[in-house]
């Protein structure tokens, strides 16, 4: 079998750089980032996690080129981003297979798009299509394939175009707990055997620590990093043996504090039992006594 890895697994580290972006003016100006400052390094996977609504998917904008920022600066390789690059690729929540089209073709159609279909194309279509368990499906509408395997569709399609940076917002939202779980294996087993530069959105802790190098925990809006933590866990990691690491534990109940800390702010205008219902639930998930406190 060719080597298919990606030809750009040597490029593709993302600075971002003291980045505010603020929507509507005056009185209905909202700073939704604010003084935003983090490395996405080069062939490895950066996972972000932080409180719904805090402004992840606003950075993804940015990363991607859709939006700029008011302040501050974006560079890929020592590059400005000034809009979107063949040099990064966005997965998004929803599915954006094109029903019409089988899987083989949805896979190709980004190289068809820009000419570049031939043999050599055909044959990574047919490679990545075997990674991701799809081969037996290459003549099936997207309408045929459950919601995980139109993941998977996605990310052998958006693979295909070879980008410095694959950067995913929640990608596995909205899939059971089983598939969720069995595309957390299938996407980890293909960044290992690549290791592209991949920047993965969640709001899922678990999912977090079993995806990432680098953990970037992020506040509350205006969002800013609260902390980054290095998950130093071997690979490959299989279910089967990674939540049974006590290191991964320790790290989880480190990000999990600081999120706890994150959702008691958000709290922090609510009621006498919204500060009840943050401080049991951060008991029941820390050995440390958690006090919740109302405004003065």
């Amino acid at each position: 079998m060719a080597n298919h890895k990606p030809s750009g697994a040597t490029r593709g580290e993302i600075q971002v750089r003291n980045v505010t972006k603020t929507y509507g003016t005056g009185p209905f100006a909202k700073t939704v980032v604010q003084d935003c400052s983090f490395t996405i390094e080069h062939n490895k996977l950066t996972v972000m996690i932080g409180p719904s609504g805090c402004g992840k998917s606003t950075l993804i904008r940015l990363l991607a080129g859709f939006e700029k920022p008011d302040t501050g600066s974006i560079q890929i390789d020592g590059r400005p981003i000034t809009g979107p690059g063949k040099d990064r690729l966005v997965v998004f929540q929803e599915s954006a297979l094109f029903p019409w089209m089988t899987t083989m073709d949805n896979i190709l159609y980004g190289p068809r798009a820009r000419g570049e279909q031939n043999g050599q194309t055909q044959s990574q279509a047919d490679f990545l299509l075997e990674k991701v368990g799809l081969k037996a499906f290459s003549r099936k509408y997207p309408t045929q394939l459950s919601g995980g395997m139109q993941r998977r569709a996605e990310l052998a399609r958006a693979m295909i175009n070879n980008p410095d940076v694959m950067i995913l917002d929640e990608p596995f939202r909205g899939l059971d707990a089983m598939s969720k779980e069995l595309m957390w294996e299938y996407y980890s087993g293909l960044y290992e055997e690549s290791h592209r530069t991949n920047f993965f959105v969640t709001t899922d802790i678990d999912e977090a620590i079993f995806l990432a190098d680098r953990l970037i925990v992020m506040t509350n809006i205006p969002t800013q990093v609260r902390a980054t933590l290095e998950v130093d866990i071997p690979r490959p990691r299989r279910l089967a043996n990674t939540f049974d690491n006590e290191r991964a534990n320790e790290i989880k109940m480190q990000a999990l504090s600081l999120l706890h800390e994150e959702a008691m702010k958000s709290f922090s205008g609510g009621s006498r039992a919204a500060a009840d219902f943050i401080e049991a639930y951060a008991k029941r998930t820390s050995k440390a006594p958690v006090e919740a406190k109302l405004p003065e």
